[in-house]
């Protein structure tokens, strides 16, 4: 049976300014003018015989009608993109992930051996960056969020409880004062404004001490430095113990203190709106059981 199907170039088109909700950044994105995108919208609104979307002064909405479409060309433009990879990479699947750069220099790096082990196949992608992935927009097929659990855009699974607690190298353990006010501190400028909240004045709250005499130190504002300044000596770093499962098993860093102050979750997420294949789910499922 013959399928009677508009052109692939306005179908591909309708999926951009449907994505993006504009017309203009539709054509941006697609290096045309406005006037042709609002051209190839029309014809095709005339070839089906309905609107797909409702005008607006700066922006356009789905119709029910266009709600309809967009899902059934998502999911067949990501085919026609996953088998096009696949050709291009000799028939192996390409999976990328979002992390932030410390969760992927930390828990996931370190990993990646394993991961070769167990998904043979897959070639992962590591994207590390501080913005969120456009995970139905098809920047990442999967990513790890930290937070309450509810993403924009996205499905989630608990990976791990984020604990946060002082750290320092064992010889200078060994030397600190039994005062923790005088201790020599390192601060971590977190990027995410759900961490901001376990800082050292928290901690210091948390242990009965006045968070007052617990702002003193050296600041940084990326997790590696920090960590690293406190395999060093420099310091007591107030750090999550999942992400530095390496430096603890090694003898590198150890718990100073408690109390070990509980965070949220980190959290496994996938597009809710763009289909994937088996080897995202593959990727997902390896995810949550190299939790250790």
């Amino acid at each position: 049976m013959a399928r009677i199907l508009p052109s692939l170039d306005a179908l591909y088109v309708f999926e951009a300014a449907a994505r993006s909700g504009s017309f203009k950044a539709a054509a941006e994105s697609l290096s045309v003018s406005a006037t042709a995108v609002s051209h190839r919208i029309r014809a095709l609104e005339e070839a089906l015989g309905c609107a797909l979307f409702v005008r607006r002064v700066r922006a356009v909405a789905l119709t029910a009608e266009g709600e309809l479409l967009l899902a059934a060309v998502t999911e067949g433009l990501d085919g026609i993109s996953a088998a096009i990879e696949r050709i291009r990479s000799g028939g192996r699947s390409k999976v990328t992930v979002s992390v932030t750069p410390e969760f992927a220099a930390k828990w996931l790096v370190p990993k990646l051996a394993d991961f070769q082990t167990a998904c043979p196949g897959i070639d992962l992608h590591v994207h590390a960056s501080y913005a969120a992935a456009d995970l139905n927009g098809g920047t990442a097929d999967l990513a790890v969020r930290y937070g309450g659990g509810t993403f924009a855009g996205a499905t989630a699974e608990p990976l791990f409880q984020e604990r946060f607690a002082p750290v320092a190298a064992p010889w200078l353990k060994r030397k600190l004062p039994a005062d923790a006010a005088q201790w020599p501190l390192i601060h971590m400028n977190w990027y995410l404004p759900q961490q901001q909240a376990f800082d050292w004045p928290a901690w210091a709250e948390q242990a009965g001490l006045p968070p007052v005499l617990f702002r003193h130190g050296t600041r940084y504002s990326d997790g590696t430095h920090a960590v690293q300044a406190a395999v060093a000596g420099h310091g007591v770093a107030l750090l999550g113990l999942p992400l530095l499962a390496e430096e603890l098993r090694l003898n590198l860093l150890e718990v100073v203190a408690e109390p070990v102050l509980h965070g949220r979750f980190y959290y496994v997420c996938m597009p809710d709106k763009r289909q994937v294949g088996a080897a995202v789910q593959t990727v997902k499922n390896w995810l949550l059981k190299s939790v250790v």
